[in-house]
This record gives C-alpha cells, sequence and structure tokens, in this order.
C-alpha cells in the first residue's frame, strides 16, 4: 500500500498514462527512442547541462507536457544551436514523438518520461534558458485545482532552475487558469509578466507552428492567451 501511495503523489500534477494501444511499429520506435534519448534521473545531473545531448548547444530549454509534439519538433529543428527536453508522462504521445525522431533523428533533443518535477529536482540549478508550460491539463473543477501544474511549489522550482534573464512560457484557453497563472506569478517575487499591451499575451509566439489543442480551441471557440514571464 506504501508503493501505491508514493505512485500517486508523484503523479498528482497529470491523468492518466496511457490510451488506445499504441502500434507495433511505435512500440517499437518508443523502446529503441527511450533507450537514446531518455534522460535517466537515477544518475547525477551533469555540472553542466549542455552535456546531455549529442551536438554541441549553446542552451537548454524545457518543454512540460509536450503533448502531440509539434511544437517541441518545430524548436528542436528550427534552433539547432539550443539543446531541448520534453517532459511527457502519457505513453502515447511518447511514442508519437518518439516515432518521430526514428524518421528525423535529433541531436538536440533529450526526453522525460515521468513526473516533472522529478526532473525539475534533478535539474542543476540555473541551468536552464527557457521553461515552456503549454496548453497544460486546466483541471477545472476547484476539487482538482491542486493538480494544475502552477502552483507555488512548481515556481519555485521553476526560480531555481532558471537563468536569471531566462523566460516560463504558458499558453493556454481557458480564463480561469490564465488568470489563476497570472495570480501565482505575480505573488512570486522571482517573475516578471512581459505584456505591455494586450497584443503581447493575444498574440502567438514568434514563429509559433500551432498545436493540436491550439486548433481545438479555436474550433471550439475559445481564444488562447500566450504569457511570457521573465525570471530576474
Amino acid at each position: 500500500m506504501t508503493e501505491t501511495r508514493k505512485s500517486r503523489s508523484t503523479e498528482a500534477f497529470f491523468g492518466r498514462r496511457r490510451g488506445k494501444t499504441i502500434r507495433p511499429q511505435q512500440t517499437v520506435a518508443l523502446s529503441v527512442g527511450l533507450s537514446r534519448y531518455r534522460i535517466d534521473p537515477t544518475h547525477p545531473a551533469p555540472a553542466d547541462l549542455r552535456d546531455l545531448f549529442a551536438r554541441p548547444v549553446s542552451t537548454v530549454r524545457l518543454e512540460i507536457g509536450f503533448g502531440g509534439g509539434e511544437h517541441l519538433l518545430h524548436e528542436a529543428s528550427a534552433f539547432a544551436e539550443t539543446g531541448f527536453i520534453g517532459v511527457e508522462p502519457f505513453v502515447n504521445s511518447m511514442a508519437k514523438l518518439m516515432a518521430a525522431v526514428a524518421e528525423t533523428p535529433r541531436d538536440n533533443l533529450r526526453v522525460y518520461d515521468n513526473d516533472a518535477t522529478q526532473l525539475l529536482d534533478w535539474l542543476p540549478a540555473a541551468s536552464l534558458s527557457g521553461i515552456d508550460l503549454l496548453y497544460p491539463d486546466p483541471w477545472p473543477k476547484k476539487k482538482h485545482w491542486k493538480r494544475r501544474f502552477v502552483n507555488a511549489v512548481n515556481l519555485e522550482r521553476f526560480a531555481r532552475v532558471l537563468k536569471p534573464g531566462g523566460t516560463f512560457r504558458f499558453a493556454s484557453d481557458i480564463d480561469t487558469y490564465v488568470n489563476w497563472t497570472l495570480l501565482h506569478c505575480a505573488a512570486h517575487d522571482g517573475f516578471e509578466w512581459q505584456a505591455a499591451k494586450a497584443d503581447d499575451w493575444r498574440k502567438p509566439y514568434a514563429g509559433w507552428p500551432g498545436t493540436r489543442y491550439e486548433a481545438k480551441a479555436f474550433r471550439e471557440g475559445r481564444t488562447p492567451a500566450y504569457l511570457t514571464f521573465l525570471r530576474k
């Protein structure tokens, strides 16, 4: 029983781990891909996080909950000199990403397939230039708000691993979660919202490729917000 409680406590910020049975080709790609790209936090983190990657990189960014992987793959392709770490506990999404990189390998990519808080606690201090949290599960019921990834404890984790001048980017189509994030970041003295006019949060980030979650929001009549916070 003790082990069950521990497992559930580490899964507080995401829901189910699996969806439909993945295809045999994806199963192979997942196994092979994780053996190449997966970070193992049971081993000590490198003093210089850039050493994680198979090619020289100048900076490292983190995307938490990459979903279909559209944004992560786009960024890894567009910014070859940046190292990217993608976190996604949902097996089907990870399988989809690993199938994509089986066809087009990314030497500037690493992944983690479990709770992002475990990885955040493993990372060296001031080791990231950016963190992206894009269309996270909004946990709309009040009794589930404690499962929202943006909270005081996780913002403290972000503040620890972000370099001064680094950015935390948050996108969502759920107004209550957008307001929640603004309030939590305003209450943390390590972050400053980068917005001078409405277009600063209404327009997508530069080079934004769009995601399937965003497309669904537009179809259902919801307008996304794109927030950027600077690590002081």
